[in-house]
């Protein structure tokens, strides 16, 4: 037969999305690295570190085992789930009950298709924060939900101005996104800030779902929505091991809530997927029992490090940041003499070869910034300030 292009078409979903922009951006990248350009990349924040000692021990122990390799259950382990609830306990010091009020994920992206698939039908709004996670949108869009974005802004500590969504119509919105440390822009929640968000779920019946893999990097004070009174009734709160315990691509995370909530989550996880590899749970058990001295190294003083560096590209750029951010990036305006953001980031990666995230691909709200990964070594954040500062 002729060789011809198929008639056949893709659903219409996908009219609604984009390739996620790093996937685009990482290929361009790599083609040229492929050329010989030797790209240094502070665009995604992958630690580069590995997990502690034990927990690799562990995981090695329990793959040589024989009986380690079947299907697990959907809900996880008991041991994982323990290891959970004391993370929420050593941090937060709050209690979760293991066996109704966690349900562990194969990372949190997943867990966004399924927290949605669980509360969201067809038509129905969800409210998402501009700048945010782009897949908060995008999973949406997916599932036909209708997106409510609102504004974060630099003049209110990217908080949600309350007062502002209360002029909003909330007809049909289910559920509420928010994600604190902050991601793109580092800023820190209060726990004030979380009673406004509990009371404003339980005004509008709205579910507020809150997104915290990075309350452990550069924060000494750790918090939870959950630690206020009542937050589970109307909350969820996704956590993950990717950031905290350098396992990103293990893909571990969890969601905390009502016992509820997590039979209708789990309802769509079973018809999704499956549970994880037995000997990578046991280890990611091990993990949440790091000691002290090791999430003060590879969690604070470690990023402490990097972040000086990064402050110092950023006055390089221009850019002004504000010095109390948390998490493993660094969030900066670009000055006025841009256009735009991508003017200075595709000069720095044509010219510098360095590849930053342009604050767009998070929102409008995001069009004058700039954002810098902490994941990368000392000497490579050094000697992407060396090149920017050849070109600048």
């Amino acid at each position: 037969m002729e060789n011809k292009v198929s008639d056949i078409k893709p659903a219409q979903r996908l009219e609604s999305v984009q390739e996620y922009y790093f996937s685009r951006k990482l290929k361009e990248v790599a083609q040229m690295n492929a050329e010989g350009q030797n790209v240094i990349s502070l665009g995604i924040g992958s630690p580069d570190m590995p997990p502690s000692p034990e927990t690799i021990k562990i995981l090695a122990e329990e793959s040589a085992k024989a009986n380690a390799h079947g299907y697990q259950p959907y809900v996880g382990i008991p041991e994982l789930r323990e290891g959970m609830a004391y993370f929420y306990k050593r941090w937060y010091n709050v209690d979760l009950d293991p066996k109704t009020e966690i349900q562990p994920l194969i990372g949190s992206k997943e867990g966004i298709l399924h927290v949605t698939l669980a509360f969201v039908n067809p038509g129905e709004k969800v409210l998402v924060p501009n700048p945010g996670y782009p897949t908060y949108t995008s999973l949406s869009k997916l599932l036909g939900a209708q997106i409510i974005n609102y504004d974060l802004m630099e003049d209110n500590n990217w908080q949600p101005d309350f007062e502002a969504l209360e002029k909003m119509d909330l007809t049909d919105v289910k559920l509420m996104w928010t994600n604190y440390p902050n991601m793109p822009t580092g800023a820190s929640a209060t726990l004030e800030l979380y009673q406004k968000l509990v009371d404003f779920a339980r005004k509008h019946n709205i579910v507020v779902v809150n997104d915290n893999p990075y309350s452990l990097i550069l924060n000494e004070h750790p918090i939870s929505i959950l630690q206020i009174e009542g937050a589970k009734e109307c909350c969820i709160e996704f956590n993950s091991m990717s950031k905290s315990q350098n396992m990103p691509g293990w893909r571990v995370g969890w969601i905390s809530t009502n016992a509820q909530f997590i039979q209708w989550i789990l309802k769509v996880k079973s018809n999704v997927d499956s549970g994880m590899f037995r000997p990578l749970q046991l280890a990611a058990t091990q993990a949440f029992h790091n000691s002290d001295e090791w999430h003060k190294e590879y969690n604070r003083a470690l990023y402490a490090n990097r972040r000086a560096v990064a402050e110092e590209i950023m006055k390089v750029m221009g850019c002004t940041f504000d010095p109390t951010q948390v998490g493993m990036f660094l969030w900066g305006r670009i000055p006025d003499t841009y256009d735009n953001v991508e003017e200075l980031t595709e000069k720095i990666l044509h010219e510098a070869k360095v590849f930053l995230t342009p604050g767009f691909i998070f929102g409008s709200n995001g069009n004058r910034y700039v954002r810098i990964s902490l994941c990368a070594k000392d000497e490579q954040l050094k000697e992407a300030l060396r090149r920017i500062q050849a070109i600048l």
